[in-house]
């Protein structure tokens, strides 16, 4: 807690912690003293006394005792009523705080859009915030378990608390707004329930989701997902191909498609390159001579990928081209064509 109210009221707390112990040790020793009972019987006394019940005397009480036992029952009073007054003072101004923090985040939340939606923060779930934390990109995550929000929650992060097969918690993630949503939780029936909910909720949100069996694959498609990732499936095939074409692996490895000084690859739609009102091929771009880049792939309007395109490949308009070049290269490209690496 580094809110300063909060420090405050702790130290409010501790300071009304002392004055009841040291009422206590009052109390046990002076009616030892006074009237001699044994050690039990005074801390009876002196708890009783304290909290006003009731009970009855251990034994008469001399004058001397009396008096005592009457500045022991009004310091208790004002004492006893103190640590009351702080421990719900700081109770109800947590419960404030909370609040305020949670509306001050959705507001934030309400103010995206084009934003990407993680539904559950685990390991795959972590992961992909990392990544689009790298690259810029917004996102909102929804999260059931609270200490698993507390803990990584920042400036950067966004959440919200509840489960992601709730309609209304995906709506106060702003799904209806969002671009994309990754359904990264470890059940495939939740991701299944996730993904429907969704899909009916954004007809044309972009929707991947994470699955354990390959059972579950066609569930997801057919609930709407764009995309279907079997970790488990990816990460044999790639410790097996790490045994049968290692170097090639390697290489592949050492590419990268986010940071500010280290991409390799990069997917630019072609309306940045040039004006498609007059289509030109990639022959006609010469991004090898003017960047030093390779266009190595190309996606058309339609979303069909060609490997390796042809020279004379038409660059239509809304397509786009992937570009392969050392990452000096691709920062000539970008600037060559002013292109914000982070907006694609």
């Amino acid at each position: 807690m580094n809110n300063p109210f909060i420090k405050l009221y702790k130290s409010k707390i501790s300071t009304a912690i002392i004055l009841l112990v040291f009422l206590l040790f009052t109390g046990i020793v002076g009616f030892k003293v006074l009237s001699d009972f044994s050690w039990v019987d005074a801390f009876y006394m002196t708890v009783i006394t304290i909290t006003t019940v009731g009970f009855g005397e251990v034994a008469p009480l001399d004058s001397d005792t009396k008096i005592f036992t009457i500045f022991l029952i009004l310091t208790s009073v004002i004492i006893v009523g103190y640590a009351l007054t702080i421990i719900t003072e700081y109770i109800i101004s947590k419960n404030v705080i909370s609040e305020l923090k949670h509306k001050k985040m959705q507001k934030k939340i309400d103010a995206l859009s084009n934003h990407i939606v993680i539904c559950g923060f685990g390991r795959n779930g972590q992961q992909a915030a990392k990544k689009l934390l790298t690259h810029n990109r917004s996102f909102v995550v929804v999260e059931s378990n609270k200490e698993t929000i507390d803990k990584h929650q920042n400036e950067d992060i966004l959440f919200v608390y509840g489960n992601a097969n709730d309609d209304n918690v995906l709506q106060s993630a702003g799904i209806e707004r969002a671009e994309c949503l990754i359904s990264a939780l470890p059940s495939d029936s939740d991701n299944v329930f996730v993904v429907l909910s969704a899909r009916q909720m954004n007809k044309t949100a972009r929707i991947i989701s994470r699955a354990s069996n390959e059972s579950s694959y066609s569930k997801l498609k057919l609930a709407g997902a764009n995309n279907v990732i079997l970790p488990d499936k990816i990460g044999g095939d790639h410790m097996a191909s790490l045994v049968v074409v290692p170097d090639l692996l390697e290489f592949i490895d050492n590419l990268s498609i986010v940071g500010n000084d280290t991409i390799n690859i990069e997917e630019i739609a072609v309306g940045k390159l040039y004006d498609t009102s007059i289509i030109k091929t990639i022959q006609d771009l010469d991004l090898r001579k003017k960047t030093g880049c390779n266009v190595i792939g190309y996606k058309d309007e339609i979303g069909h990928y060609i490997i390796n395109p042809e020279a004379n490949q038409k660059l239509v308009p809304n397509s786009k081209v992937i570009v392969l070049g050392r990452p000096e290269q691709i920062q000539k490209l970008n600037s060559t064509y002013n292109i914000d690496v982070f907006t694609e």
